[in-house]
């Protein structure tokens, strides 16, 4: 698959953008968050990285192939704590796959609000990941980042400020044969538990 690149051959820390990646994409396979990503590559322009561009990454080829979190163990915890709220109301689950062990999903009725779990700024806005759907993802801070996807419609674009709260999407199914929101909470690009983070409650 073109999408998962490959990192420069023979040269650490380095990877040269393929059609159709993201900085997100590309963040997400090197763990490490977005701002870390721009930060070491002095970006100005995020809306264009060019394929053949060589691209400064945190590791090399092994850590873009490292394994997700086993499902049945130890869940990582963030040295830090950050407030949030529920991004929507509905029935929650865990995660049952090795893969979004740490996430939570929300069902209820195809529309229902979207809402940011914490105010920050969004740095994806699309559907261009597998499996994910229309998804957004808000960096909190250079540790933080959430993680919206299977939406129905996004109403905030890539770039914007969100409030705490604010309705950034309606759940629908995208890219799941089910309607539902798919929430992911990551500290330093990786998956940290959600649950652990949220407040609280008898019912969202």
């Amino acid at each position: 698959m073109t999408a998962c690149g490959t990192s420069k051959p023979g040269v650490e820390g380095q990877y040269r953008v393929m059609k159709g990646d993201t900085l997100t994409q590309i963040a997400r396979k090197h763990g490490q968050s977005v701002d870390s990503l721009i930060r070491l590559n002095n970006l100005k322009d995020l809306d264009h990285i060019r394929v053949g561009q060589v691209l400064k990454v945190r590791g090399g080829p092994a850590s873009a192939s490292a394994p997700p979190p086993a499902a049945n163990g130890p869940s990582i915890a963030a040295p830090r704590s950050i407030d949030l709220v529920w991004p929507a109301e509905g029935k929650s689950r865990r995660g049952t796959s090795a893969s979004n062990s740490q996430a939570i999903y929300i069902a209820a009725a195809a529309g229902s609000p979207v809402k940011a779990a914490a105010a920050g700024k969004v740095v994806y806005a699309g559907n261009g990941l597998r499996g994910y759907g229309n998804m957004l993802i808000v960096n909190h801070d250079a540790d933080f980042l959430s993680v919206y996807a299977h939406n129905q419609a996004l109403l905030v674009k890539e770039g914007a400020q969100v409030r705490q709260g604010q309705t950034i999407a309606t759940m629908g199914s995208s890219g799941s044969d089910a309607v539902n929101l798919y929430f992911e909470l990551r500290y330093n690009g990786k998956a940290v538990d959600a649950l652990r983070y949220l407040p609280k409650a008898s019912s969202h």
